[in-house]
C-alpha cells in the first residue's frame, strides 16, 4: 500500500486516495499519468509527500519517455532533497534517464544533494540563493533544509557555537534570536548568556553526540537466550 505523509496529521485529499487505489489496481499502466502529475503539484502546493507516488511516475516515464514533463521531475527532485536525510533523492535520480539529468537544472539539483550530504551548508544555501526558480517553486524548502541541518548539528556536537549553526540554518540577527528563544522552549536546548559570534549552544544529549548513552546491543545476549543453552550443556 502507498503510504502518504502529511503535515499536521492533515486528512489524506480525495486525489491522494485516487491515486494510491490506481497504483494498488496497476502500477504500471500509463493511463494514470496525468493523475501522478496531478498529485505531484499538490504534494508542492499541499506540503505533502509521497515517495512511492512519484517512484511510481517516475518508473512509468521509463516506459513513457515522450510523456516525461520536466517540471514534474525537477520537482520531485526538489520534494525528495526535503525528505533528507532519507535516502528518497538517490531513490528518484536512479530512475531519471542521463540524457535528462544533463539538463542545467538537474545538474544544479545533483550540486545541491552533494552539499547537503557533505554538510557543507553555506555552499548550498549559496547554490540555491542562484537558483531561486527552482527551490521557491516547493512550499516548504527552506524550512525542510533546515531541519536536516539542525538534525545534522545535533548528531555531531554537544556544543555548537552560534556562527556554526548560523550558516548551517541561514538565519542571523533577530530571526537567530527567535530561532533560539523557540528551540530553548520547545526542543531542550540551552542557550548560554551572551551575545556574539562566541555564543554556545547546549544542544540535547543522544547517542550520536553523547557515545555513553549508545547501549551496545552487539555484545549482549539476554538472559532468556543464555538459560536455553544449559539444557543443551548439560
Amino acid at each position: 500500500m502507498v503510504q502518504e505523509a502529511t503535515n499536521g496529521g492533515a486528512e489524506k485529499s480525495q486525489l491522494a486516495i485516487t491515486v494510491e487505489q490506481l497504483i494498488a489496481v496497476n502500477p504500471y499502466n500509463p493511463d494514470i499519468l496525468p493523475d501522478l502529475e496531478n498529485y505531484v503539484n499538490e504534494q508542492v502546493s499541499s506540503q505533502t509527500y509521497n515517495l512511492d507516488a512519484n517512484l511510481c511516475l517516475l518508473r512509468l516515464y521509463q516506459f513513457e519517455p515522450e510523456r516525461m514533463s520536466t517540471p514534474i521531475v525537477a520537482r520531485i527532485l526538489v520534494k525528495a532533497l526535503m525528505a533528507m536525510p532519507a535516502p528518497d533523492y538517490s531513490l528518484c535520480l536512479f530512475l531519471i534517464p542521463e540524457r535528462v539529468q544533463i539538463e542545467e537544472q538537474f545538474k544544479t539539483l545533483n550540486v545541491l544533494s552533494h552539499f547537503l550530504e557533505t554538510a557543507r551548508f553555506r555552499q548550498f544555501w549559496d547554490e540555491a540563493a542562484k537558483n531561486r526558480h527552482i527551490v521557491e517553486a516547493v512550499s516548504g524548502f527552506e524550512q525542510a533544509i533546515r531541519a536536516y541541518a539542525v538534525h545534522v548539528l545535533s548528531i555531531t556536537y554537544q556544543k555548537v557555537p552560534r556562527t556554526i549553526l548560523a550558516e548551517a540554518i541561514n538565519i542571523e540577527g533577530v530571526s537567530l534570536d527567535k530561532f533560539l528563544e523557540h528551540q530553548a522552549s520547545n526542543n531542550g536546548w540551552v542557550i548560554e548568556k551572551g551575545q556574539g559570534k562566541g555564543q554556545l549552544i547546549t544542544l540535547p544529549p543522544t547517542e550520536f553526540n553523547h557515545p555513553e548513552l549508545k547501549k551496545n546491543t552487539a555484545d549482549s545476549v539476554p538472559l532468556e537466550h543464555i538459560t536455553r543453552i544449559f539444557p543443551i550443556l548439560g
